[in-house]
């Protein structure tokens, strides 16, 4: 399921632009503290997460909530770390109101007591929404670069 076909857009002002960092910066942490609930509510209530990684997409907050609950318990018993650190931000206005971003993402994993490592490079399009104020995503998708495109 790939992103749907996003309206033609300009690139954002300064001020959005940096909301859409903050709004990152605050998403990823969540992620990588494995407040879970807290980073499934980043996403829209309908949202989708879909990654070249994984056979079908995630579809629903709550599905998006379950599939992050799982990995952080993997990487708890693991006794690893994560840190997702996005960059080259990418981020149009479309005519429909939403914003289109786009970014890359190195994904380091650190195990307990060992050296951190890039684990993963990704690119990440998403389309973002604003409900009651906030940034939402309502589509994400995330190819890996080490698998071929589908």
């Amino acid at each position: 399921m790939t992103a749907p076909e996003q309206p033609s857009g300009v690139p954002v002002d300064t001020a959005l632009y940096q909301e859409i960092q903050h709004f990152y910066g605050r998403q990823m942490r969540c992620l990588d503290e494995a407040r879970v609930e807290e980073w499934a509510g980043t996403f829209t209530e309908d949202g989708v997460f879909v990654a070249n990684a994984h056979p079908e997409p995630s579809v629903g907050r709550a599905a998006i909530a379950a599939g992050a609950r799982k990995a952080a318990a993997l990487l708890a018993e693991q006794g690893v770390q994560r840190r997702h650190w996005l960059g080259m931000l990418d981020a149009d206005a479309c005519d429909d109101g939403t914003v289109r971003a786009r970014t890359y993402a190195l994904i380091i994993s650190t195990p307990r007591g060992g050296q951190a490592a890039v684990h993963l490079s990704t690119s990440c399009d998403d389309v973002l929404v604003r409900e009651d104020g906030q940034l939402r995503v309502r589509h994400r998708e995330v190819r890996r670069d080490d698998l071929r495109p589908e």
